[in-house]
């Protein structure tokens, strides 16, 4: 099931956490009461072993945990919903081959696990063909974005429309394995159950955890 996530308020977020919190006290205090009850209606001749009640006082402790986790955890969605929603109408960075050439300007990049000495973007048309190489050079390892002014590598201007890119990088000789990011404007988010995924044009759903850097 995927919904729909609008902006909502803190008090929504507060609310959720103290019917939690509330929860996980009503229950520990319904547990504590019968626990009470059986110490008072034992039977003298043969009383609760002690190790009945630290068993039980041992499922309250991790009762107590489980619910404080639920809490936690319910919280980190929120944050997370709330993060996602600020993105909408803003252009991010993750994982892809496609650039969108537009009024003589494409922005792309890529993402390095480590520092390269040489970094090379191929932007190829719908046929396949490399129609301009841009050198990046050296760079250190993180996300590098980049543009392309729309000239190609014979000194033509390519027309406007969809291309993709290639990235290739090396350390001393050595490949490295740089991955391409495409740039794409967030019009919506959805909830699922995994947490917030962002609706991305021309890439489809994108999960948070994808997203490298926000333009």
């Amino acid at each position: 099931m995927v919904a729909a996530v609008s902006g909502t308020g803190s008090s929504t977020a507060g609310s959720s956490l103290t019917g939690a919190a509330s929860s996980a006290q009503s229950i520990q205090n319904q547990f504590l009461t019968m626990l009470v009850a059986q110490l008072k209606n034992q039977d003298p001749m043969n009383p609760m072993d002690n190790s009945q009640i630290t068993t039980q006082m041992a499922q309250l402790s991790s009762l107590q945990g489980i619910q404080q986790l639920n809490t936690t955890l319910t919280a980190y969605t929120q944050s997370q919903a709330f993060q996602s929603v600020s993105m909408i109408g803003h252009n991010v960075l993750a994982p892809g081959n496609a650039l969108a050439l537009s009024g003589g300007k494409a922005i792309g990049g890529v993402e390095l696990p480590g520092a390269v000495d040489q970094l090379q973007v191929n932007v190829t048309d719908a046929s396949g063909t490399v129609v301009k190489t841009l050198n990046l050079g050296p760079q250190s390892q993180g996300v590098v974005p980049f543009q392309w002014d729309g000239t190609t590598n014979a000194g033509a201007v390519a027309p406007d429309g969809s291309y993709k890119f290639t990235v290739t990088g090396s350390l001393s000789g050595k490949a490295a394995a740089p991955v391409g990011l495409s740039v794409g404007l967030v019009q919506s988010v959805l909830m699922d159950q995994t947490g917030p995924a962002l609706s991305v044009q021309g890439m489809g759903l994108v999960d948070l955890s994808q997203v490298k850097q926000i333009l």
